[in-house]
């Protein structure tokens, strides 16, 4: 099995083809002088959310919950993430909870915040198995480049392999976007999932891009999955849940 510095050079080899480099994960995990040297966009640079007053007491509540440990799977992102405890949480409580998971999702984060709070305690006296990581369609909103993006999610597993080298991370695709199939947010939702699919890795990084099982069959969102054609309903977190569990359990050693 591959190494922490091993895996740095993975992540930044893959991108390197986009004229990006993942010089956040490479510092962290691998102080590569050469690779850290390159500029590092606004989506990978880490920052907490000021703006939010909530966003600070979130923050702490979930480092105070991690600190307590008995975290097997670590659930990590936005209000997608996040609302696995509102629209989700009877499926939660009925798939995840007994897997000993914990979430620490964010409403409103954007890759650099996410960034910003595992370097900052939310990774802290924490060894999961597995990490599922759901994270960038904010960065769509702030007008990041799918390259972009597709960098700060590879600082993000870095920071992760470098805290808990021991789990294994579920990258999820960001989950299709607008009630049309033809909106262009589409389109920079599947970019962003190609350049994501390039950061999976067999000994620590599975990419699993389940979009597709959200949609009718000519490509439109509706109201059932959705809330407002970004959010999820109580059905669209089963579909989320019934994708993902098998995986979940996989590398938890449980099938």
């Amino acid at each position: 099995m591959r190494n922490i510095k091993s895996t740095s050079v993975v992540i930044a080899t893959l991108l390197l083809p986009l004229g990006t480099c993942v010089a956040q994960a490479v510092n962290t995990a691998q102080n590569a002088p050469a690779l850290a040297a390159a500029k590092v966009p606004r989506a990978a640079t880490p920052v907490p959310k000021s703006e939010n007053a909530n966003w600070m007491p979130q923050h702490e509540a979930n480092v105070a919950m991690i600190r307590k440990g008995g975290v097997d799977v670590l659930f990590v992102g936005d209000s997608l993430t996040k609302c696995w405890s509102r629209q989700g949480r009877d499926v939660w409580a009925a798939r995840f909870a007994p897997l000993h998971a914990a979430n620490i999702g964010i409403s409103g984060d954007c890759t650099q915040h996410v960034l910003w709070r595992l370097q900052n305690g939310e990774l802290e006296n924490t060894h999961p198995k597995a990490v599922v990581l759901l994270i960038g369609t904010n960065n769509i909103s702030a007008g990041d480049s799918p390259a972009d993006i597709a960098q700060a999610v590879g600082a993000i597993i870095g920071e992760i392999r470098q805290r808990s080298p021991e789990a294994h991370i579920l990258l999820l695709g960001i989950l299709p976007r607008s009630e049309r199939a033809n909106h262009p947010v589409r389109e920079t939702v599947r970019s962003v999932n190609g350049l994501l699919s390039k950061l999976e890795d067999a000994d620590h990084v599975t990419f699993l891009d389940f979009g597709d099982k959200l949609l009718q069959p000519d490509g439109s969102l509706t109201k059932d999955v959705t809330t407002d054609f970004t959010h999820l309903t109580a059905d669209g977190y089963k579909i989320f849940a019934d994708t993902i569990q098998p995986i979940v359990e996989r590398l938890l050693g449980k099938n």
